[in-house]
């Protein structure tokens, strides 16, 4: 069997609440080529059992973090373009098929970005939300659009495990040392929930931006 254009990667820690609309989505995609890789973080809950019960690989490793999970799932992907998709969010079913065609379309290219929309499990957007400046999006472009090279992706290393938070955004900086070419993309390649118990609301009290923007000097310094 030939390998398959893209493998996306669904790091999951107990998240048996949203799991299988999440997995649902990334098997109703309007694209044929791809495979799908769920990395169970050492779930205590029904992770497992619902992984299982749908067409997708399944490996299981102790708890280690969203970085490392990715990583792992990275070491076994068959497809030479990597995309994310985080267990509580849902996959719009054009997705792969869009951001795939792009990225054989466009060589130069290594790494796209996409457009989200919202469900919010309170029925509105909270009132500390704001929109993008440039393209007017609530939130922002969201880093878990993104659809990778997997050779770019083992340039720079991957994840570093190291980061909790904010390991999309220290990644993003690594491709773009490297000469990564990003593009944002205009199509809608994701639906993000808001559950309240999202990682992303609970940053730690020191912002990974200074000691990656510190890292960064330290790497171009050792040059």
């Amino acid at each position: 069997m030939a390998d398959p254009i893209v493998t996306v990667i669904v790091p999951v820690y107990n998240g048996e609440k949203y799991l299988r609309e999440s997995l649902e989505s990334t098997c109703a995609q309007d694209f044929e080529s791809y495979e799908v890789i769920v990395v169970d973080d050492g779930s205590t809950d029904r992770t497992g059992e619902i992984a299982r019960s749908l067409p997708v690989r399944y490996l299981r490793q102790e708890n280690q973090g969203q970085g490392a999970a990715k990583n792992a799932g990275m070491e076994l992907a068959r497809g030479r373009f990597i995309a994310f998709h985080d267990h509580d969010d849902v996959m719009p079913p054009t997705k792969l098929r869009v951001q795939s065609d792009y990225l054989l379309d466009h060589p130069e290219t290594g790494c796209v970005l996409g457009r989200n929309d919202w469900i919010f499990e309170g029925g509105t957007a909270p009132p500390w939300m704001t929109r993008d400046p440039i393209y007017g999006d609530l939130g922002g472009i969201q880093p878990g659009t993104a659809m990778i090279r997997k050779e770019d992706l083992r340039k720079v290393g991957g994840f570093d495990v190291t980061y909790r938070w904010w390991h999309y955004q220290n990644l993003f900086v690594r491709l773009r040392e490297h000469g990564v070419k990003i593009e944002v993309l205009l199509d809608v390649v994701l639906l993000r929930r808001l559950h309240g118990e999202n990682m992303t609301l609970f940053p730690p009290p020191d912002h990974p931006l200074l000691r990656t923007m510190r890292e960064k000097l330290q790497r171009e310094r050792g040059q």
